[in-house]
């Protein structure tokens, strides 16, 4: 029919699909290449954030790309696994993949549920304050939970409060004793490895147990072989405070790197079509080079572990085999077999409790609008042995900032963590801690806003309330901090609707202005107002009610408010209405209000109970 407009595709892939032009193609596939440089290595260092073996990043991180490719309605996002998710995942899957799996499962289900009812509306609820808060909050606890990769700790307790303790007790290990021979070449020999010995006996608390057992439990690939008689006597580079010494070293020197990277993308200057050839080609390289930091200095460090394996000596912690291979497609557990038996569905239920609530909140959290994306994306990860996913801003970032076009991007990212799984997994056993941990701390630490403390000061004090209780308490349990920062943001807006401002005008007559809508909380506050004003004055006055500002009433308002007329004239005041909008005039028409009086403005009631009122 003429002027009638096509239905919309039910299907979002439809809406572009059809008009994509070949023009958006190179595009695309740049975005893709680029995003998943960067999410190959943050998958890793994602997988070692949530305790979880390594492999299961890349599993969390490709299908996710291919769903949103299909549902996805924001061209820029990007789903996958994020260091706020991990952390979640560390605290509710209790390291264990059968649980994180199946949290993956149970928070899809809860997201596509509330994207399919539009209750999305519940997470208008947590305020800003509270956001921020949880998150400063996240990046200071991440961080800190890589330092002990960083500085190359064992044995550092995951508890926040605990890590602070432990790390700073024992941060002065990470120095490499003047006596150890670790700092020494490989090819030191007979030489070195009795350096080593005497060193070793010299200072029996660097190794466990007497120093036979301690040197037949070093690795073959320490260095210094074929210096002792035994073939499992080798000793160097594998005492830990030289991989302490060797991890302080790396992560930082990534850490560095990272920055640097990050500060170049950001004041990189754009290069103008203009420009000579070699001037946009040498832009090209520094903006991919900056782009994909994360690949880059994982890339770096992994060659230069490698170099000491092949040298025959090891200084840093390696992430270690991972297994080769695409995951197998098969349902998420709905069971855990224990040593003592099986623990049940109910059980796992029960043992993640909270967790089902805040995981799905804290994924749909600045992304509620695509929620049936994430619900979908996270029910079919959970058959690739995915953990919970959601969007991710720095992926989304670089994706925004390479000219995507569409959606597609996001295919040559899945097909690119595919590929990495097929093929790649082999050299990623090189790769140091130590750099994954700086990857992980190089994109938490934007999360920390401390801007907003200093903000709220000017702005409303009373919201830095929710926003320290939520920052303080996220620091000895996340769901802690979230709860009562809700609590308390709920009842400050409580607060507001039990106690809206009034206004009042003082004349011939009492002008009462509510400044909000009027709720039940509010009628007492309302009467006690009026009363006290109208009765107070000398001679007590009538009331008109300016209902402008009012845009719906209950039925206790209602109640309170024929209450207040009869108070009124017992006292032979009256009470007149104005401003009434229609659902409100609906409301009190319908309630048969006794002696009820209305006027289109205030100045008309005014002259019907008295004369015009004067401000005061």
């Amino acid at each position: 029919m003429p002027g009638s407009r096509c239905p919309r595709p039910a299907l979002p892939i439809l809406r572009w699909l059809p008009r994509y032009s070949r023009a958006w193609l190179p595009l695309d596939l740049l975005a893709g290449l680029a995003v998943g440089l960067t999410a190959v290595p943050q998958a890793l260092a994602y997988a070692e954030l949530a305790g979880l073996p390594l492999q299961y990043g890349l599993y969390s991180s490709f299908m996710g790309c291919f769903v949103y490719c299909f549902l996805g309605t924001a061209k820029d996002v990007t789903l996958g696994p994020t260091a706020i998710m991990s952390l979640l995942v560390s605290s509710y899957a209790f390291h264990q993949p059968v649980y994180a799996v199946l949290l993956a499962f149970l928070s899809g289900c809860i997201q596509l549920a509330m994207g399919l009812l539009h209750l999305g509306f519940l997470l208008d609820f947590i305020s800003c304050p509270v956001i921020k808060g949880f998150t400063s909050a996240a990046s200071i606890t991440i961080s800190f939970n890589q330092i002990k990769n960083i500085l190359g700790l064992q044995g550092v307790p995951r508890q926040f409060f605990l890590q602070v303790y432990e790390t700073l007790r024992r941060i002065g290990e990470t120095r490499s004793a003047p006596s150890l021979p670790c700092s020494l070449p490989c090819s030191c020999g007979v030489l070195g490895s009795a350096a080593s010995l005497l060193s070793l006996w010299s200072h029996p608390g660097l190794i466990s147990g007497s120093l036979p057992g301690a040197v037949t439990q070093l690795p073959l690939s320490c260095g210094f072989v074929g210096a002792l008689p035994e073939p499992t006597a080798c000793l160097g580079w594998h005492c830990c405070a030289c991989y302490r010494a060797g991890d302080a070293v790396l992560g930082l020197t990534c850490l560095a790197a990272l920055a640097g990277l990050r500060a170049m993308k950001s004041h990189l200057p754009r290069a103008a079509p203009a420009e000579p050839l070699a001037v946009r080609i040498s832009y090209l390289i520094v903006w991919i080079s900056a782009t994909a930091r994360n690949a880059l200095v994982v890339l770096f460090a992994g060659l230069v572990a490698y170099s000491f394996q092949v040298l025959g000596s090891q200084p840093f912690r390696l992430t270690g085999s991972i297994p080769q291979g695409l995951p197998a497609l098969r349902p998420p557990p709905f069971s855990l077999a224990a040593p003592n038996g099986t623990v049940p569905f109910l059980s796992m239920v029960q043992d993640m409790g909270v967790g089902l609530a805040v995981v799905p909140l804290m994924g749909l959290l600045e992304t509620v609008a695509i929620a049936k994306a994430f619900g979908v994306a996270n029910v079919l990860g959970s058959f690739v042995s995915s953990f919970p996913i959601t969007g991710s801003f720095g992926r989304t970032a670089v994706n925004a900032q390479s000219g995507v076009c569409t959606p597609a991007g996001g295919l040559v990212t899945g097909a690119l963590v595919l590929l990495s799984l097929a093929y790649l997994t082999s050299l990623f056993y090189y790769i140091p801690k130590a750099a994954l941990a700086a990857v992980i701390i190089s994109a938490v630490v934007p999360m920390f806003d401390a801007g907003i403390f200093l903000t709220l000061w000017r702005v409303k004090r009373l919201d830095l309330v929710p926003l320290c209780v939520t920052f303080l308490l996220c620091f000895w349990e996340i769901q802690y901090g979230i709860v009562a920062g809700v609590l308390l943001s709920g009842i400050l807006l409580l607060y507001s609707v039990a106690r809206p401002p009034i206004k009042v005008s003082e004349g011939a007559v009492l002008l009462v202005q509510p400044g909000g809508s009027l709720h039940f909380p509010a009628v007492e506050h309302l009467r006690g107002a009026v009363c006290s004003r109208a009765l107070a004055a000398s001679p007590a006055r009538s009331v008109v009610l300016d209902c402008c500002h009012i845009s719906s009433i209950d039925y206790t308002v209602v109640l309170g408010l024929a209450e207040l007329q009869q108070e009124l004239r017992g006292h032979g005041l009256s009470l007149a209405f104005c401003g009434l909008k229609d659902p409100v005039l609906r409301v009190l028409l319908s309630a048969d209000f006794e002696g009820f009086q209305h006027f289109p403005s205030w100045e008309e009631a005014g002259e019907a109970l008295g004369c015009c009122p004067r401000t005061g």
